[in-house]
């Protein structure tokens, strides 16, 4: 297997919010000053040395070991994660002449969670943790049983009663230990933060350690790199946690920050669903972070999130970038996994298909250029949803 040829150039954590600043070879979870979410910073001067020499480097989220958080490579653990294809929607692009999809269900557990839990478990692994736990819809969970399955870790998921049996099932198949809840993910988060504190269980829930989004970060490398380092115009993204859109907008400053790419940014769309749009709620009121959405319910798991820890930053990645938020409906949902299937033989998540649904609203609200490149982010496969077929 090929191997990359650098090192990882971390430097420190900092926090998002009071820009403290942290030992990277220490273990947090959040920020101790004021609780908020610490990020992953690197030498990035020293990066360009040799960023763009990628002959013999792997495909797959070490790609650019340099900006990625493990340190000695025999920690960077990988089921070939990563390096999904980018692919030209035709059939079904509704005029738009650059409409690409990234099929994010070609990852080992079948969604782009696969990037985020591969980099937090192989940090964690270094820094010698051993036992981990995570509240999740269902995916997350799926990638963290797996992953610890790869380094032989101990993986607790705490998940929604109503789950997925699919889910439940890939959980169980990969080892991990399944409590099932009566409630939400922020019922199974509450649990899971007594539990991490009561067990000594490392708690890698969406954004509340600094590592998953680094394997997040790494789809808005891809997408330059397939794209011949041109930055799209359009990313459309659906939104739960929202840690692929923090994650795709703090590496766009990274390559900034590398020569890799101009001041440029797309503009990024955050979809949610009618029945639980807190993200949407704040952006109508024009608020910096977003209220819990009462009664949540819809048949896209991964969109059932009624607050997102980081929801402050999932909104100013859309202000600055001149983005928005798209609601739509299950029905909507439901359709828009039937056209992706049947008029371009790509089997979508409800998650993904939500990107797709939005489409009309953004074309009819003028939102879009027919001629602007805009990439959906298909962030599961349908495969693991047989009950909606």
């Amino acid at each position: 297997m090929k191997r990359p040829l650098n090192k990882s150039l971390l430097s420190n954590l900092r926090c998002t919010a009071c820009k403290s600043k942290y030992e990277s070879q220490k273990i947090y979870t959040t920020c101790p000053r004021c609780g908020k979410i610490l990020f992953a910073e690197y030498e990035l001067e020293k990066a360009k040395e040799n960023i763009l020499n990628l002959e013999n480097r792997s495909f797959n989220i070490w790609r650019f070991s340099e900006i990625m958080p493990v340190i000695n490579p025999k920690y960077q653990y990988t089921l070939g994660e990563g390096w999904t294809p980018l692919l030209k929607l035709r059939r079904s692009a509704k005029s738009l002449k650059k409409l690409f999809l990234k099929d994010e269900g070609l990852n080992p557990t079948g969604t782009f969670k696969s990037r985020g839990l591969c980099a937090a478990v192989s940090k964690a692994k270094e820094l010698g943790i051993t036992k981990f736990v995570i509240p999740t819809a269902g995916n997350a969970g799926a990638a963290l049983a797996a992953y610890c399955a790869c380094v032989g870790a101990e993986a607790h998921i705490f998940m929604p009663s109503d789950t997925p049996e699919m889910l439940i099932a890939e959980v169980r198949m990969f080892g991990g230990n399944i409590t099932l809840v009566d409630g939400l993910i922020n019922t199974a988060a509450t649990l899971v933060h007594e539990k991490s504190i009561e067990l000594n269980w490392f708690d890698v829930s969406t954004l509340k350690e600094p590592y998953r989004v680094e394997g997040k970060k790494t789809m808005a490398f891809e997408i330059v790199e397939q794209n011949n380092w041109e930055v799209p115009d359009v990313i459309i993204y659906p939104t739960g946690g929202g840690t692929g859109i923090v994650g795709m907008w703090k590496a766009f400053n990274e390559m900034e920050g590398l020569g890799l790419i101009g001041s440029k940014r797309p503009r990024m769309v955050s979809v949610q669903t009618e029945g639980c749009a807190p993200i949407w709620k704040a952006f109508q009121k024009n608020q910096t972070k977003a209220e819990e959405f009462d009664n949540a319910s819809t048949l896209a798991p991964g969109l059932r999130v009624p607050k997102a820890f980081g929801d402050y930053l999932i909104l100013r990645a859309i202000y600055d970038s001149g983005g928005t938020v798209v609601k739509v409906t299950d029905a909507e949902i439901i359709r828009a996994m039937n056209i992706l299937a049947k008029d371009e033989g790509i089997l979508q998540a409800p998650e993904a298909a939500a990107t797709y649904a939005s489409l009309d609203y953004l074309l009819e609200n003028k939102f879009l250029d027919k001629s602007e490149e805009i990439i959906l982010f298909g962030t599961g496969s349908g495969l693991i949803y047989p009950h909606l077929w």
